[in-house]
């Protein structure tokens, strides 16, 4: 099993659609006895959290985001912890808006300290 996630800082590797999370985005991840949790900000999310549970390397979880127009949206998403070569994590991600039509998928990697 991949390392834990607790205080490690991800980002997206490509720009998803706009208005959504992109390169620009940060999640910092905590994790804690199976529960997982995150903040997110960045690129057109002002704030965002998302929470739910690690088994093994999956981890499934649902989140919630404010954007710059002041809307909101939900979603729920499904993603496997990859330690990659360079010993950073990499999170590969299939997603679903619940509060709005749209899915797909998206992986987002672990930034070092300068990047962040």
């Amino acid at each position: 099993m991949a390392r834990s996630l607790d205080g490690l800082v991800l980002a997206p590797v490509a720009d998803q659609a706009p208005g959504q999370v992109g390169t620009r985005t940060r999640f910092t991840y905590h994790e804690k006895d199976g529960e997982v949790w995150a903040e997110y900000t960045g690129g057109d999310v002002v704030r965002g959290h998302l929470v739910g549970t690690r088994e093994g390397d999956r981890l499934d979880f649902r989140y919630v985001q404010l954007k710059g127009d002041g809307t909101t949206s939900s979603g729920h998403c499904v993603s496997t912890v990859v330690e990659l070569p360079d010993g950073r994590v990499r999170l590969e991600e299939s997603w679903e808006w619940e509060s709005q039509a749209g899915s797909g998928t998206s992986v987002v990697e672990q930034v070092t300290a300068h990047e962040h």
